[in-house]
């Protein structure tokens, strides 16, 4: 299989059947927070486009799904990292799909590191998929939308980047992730300005959402009470907020945080080290 081969998609909608929906591609969408946005997309009429790196058993589950729904759904398979796989999730989306309208940039390395043990490959790589592959991808949705969008706000295309809300909370933990986010979080204000008026270019920064490596339910409960509404993001909160970005046509170059507050609350360690489920 190829490195974007759709490996399942439903029919397309018969013929004098409402026009097809907007398609949106989510990236990582399948599993954790990329799978939420991908269905909340489905549920409200779009059609999705489910990348994926090594999830195909979830990717065809979360296809599955959105069929259930009653939209079209296709997995696509591509490793972010590598520039040629990126450049064929596009044309990709738009043979499944018939077009694209949306792009999501969900997926993400998240590794550990700091400024006392960080390496240019660990950088370098996190570099190329939180930061290059989004900007690929905005270039190529920039690339397919129509002139006729500069002043079709329904037809303009929109790029969502999927921040962090500690890039407003700062700590120096996940040294080379954050410096990615950091860097994406400016690079969605400068594609508003390059790829407007075709293009909206968003963020959207959920706080503290799913348990990771190394949580216990309970530390994960305690931590994401910590926070002005006692309770950080939920899935569903991302999911949509990410959907209200894809249709809010007076909204770009600005980052929506989702995270029931967490930002305001000073935290001098990332929460992974706040909560004493990690070493310290």
């Amino acid at each position: 299989m190829s490195a974007s081969t759709p490996v399942s998609s439903a029919n397309s909608p018969s013929s004098g059947s409402i026009p097809p929906a907007r398609a949106v591609l989510v990236t990582g969408a399948a599993r954790r927070i990329g799978r939420g946005i991908a269905l909340e997309f489905a549920r409200q009429g779009w059609d999705v486009a489910v990348h994926y790196g090594g999830s195909e058993h979830e990717a065809r589950e979360t296809v599955a799904e959105i069929e259930a729904l009653g939209r079209r759904a296709v997995a696509l398979k591509a490793d972010l990292g590598a520039e040629a796989e990126v450049q064929r999730l596009v044309p990709a989306c738009v043979e499944a799909l018939g077009g694209l309208t949306c792009v999501v940039n969900c997926a993400s390395r998240f590794d550990e590191d700091t400024a006392t043990d960080f390496g240019y490959a660990k950088l370098l790589e996190m570099t190329a998929i939180n930061v290059a592959a989004p900007l690929m991808l905005a270039r190529m949705l920039h690339e397919i939308v129509p002139d006729a969008a500069a002043e079709n706000d329904h037809l303009r295309g929109v790029v969502i980047n999927v921040l962090d809300q500690k890039l407003y909370n700062m700590n120096p933990d996940y040294l080379s992730y954050t410096l990615t986010k950091a860097a994406l979080e400016n690079a969605t204000v400068a594609l508003a300005q390059a790829l407007g008026p075709k293009l909206r270019v968003v963020g959207l920064a959920p706080g503290l959402t799913l348990i990771s490596t190394g949580q216990t339910p309970a530390s994960f409960e305690t931590a994401h009470r910590v926070t002005p509404l006692n309770r950080a993001s939920t899935v569903a909160d991302v999911a949509q907020a990410a959907c209200y970005l894809a249709n809010a046509h007076g909204v770009t170059g600005t980052t929506l945080v989702v995270d029931g507050g967490q930002h305001l609350v000073p935290s001098p360690r990332d929460v992974m080290y706040m909560i004493g489920t990690r070493r310290p």
